[in-house]
């Protein structure tokens, strides 16, 4: 359990109490899907925008559940073990690395950009599918988070 969760005295499974909100956040889902594949947006992009949302947003469910999907769509250990850190590797095309940078910046409205990292390698239709992505997965990793989704072995 972790250290947010042992002082909380009471889970409440939000998607469970107020279904309809939770099918607003499943059709979201399915919006973004079909906006990120209409911008031409690899899978495996897709995949690393929701592991880098949620490494940052300490979601362990979404986390697992996207790795997984990465794994599967052909996603390599070495990239996944260093995308946390991709600014400082040579693992991501600019047009990756101009993603996992939109999404920080939605992930984290406080913190400025490290820089610009678009220099055209992203189209408008494809830096607003990575956008809704980013406020998607956000979107999930708390209503996760908040309901204390389980994640065991």
């Amino acid at each position: 359990m972790c250290a947010y969760a042992r002082h909380m005295t009471h889970t409440v499974n939000i998607s469970k109490l107020h279904p309809q909100a939770y099918k607003a956040q499943v059709a979201l889902d399915a919006a973004t899907a079909t906006a990120a594949a209409e911008a031409g947006l690899d899978p495996l992009l897709i995949e690393l925008i929701k592991i880098r949302v949620s490494q940052i947003n300490g979601c362990a469910f979404c986390l697992r559940m996207h790795t997984r999907d990465a794994l599967a769509k052909g996603e390599t250990i070495d990239r996944l073990s260093v995308v946390a850190a991709w600014w400082e590797s040579q693992y991501f095309s600019p047009q990756e690395q101009a993603a996992l940078a939109i999404a920080e910046q939605v992930t984290n409205l406080d913190v400025p950009a490290r820089r610009s990292w678009d220099d055209g390698v992203l189209t408008d239709e494809q830096q607003s599918a990575i956008t809704w992505l980013a406020i998607s997965i956000n979107s999930w990793n708390r209503i996760a988070i908040m309901s204390h989704y389980p994640v065991a072995p």
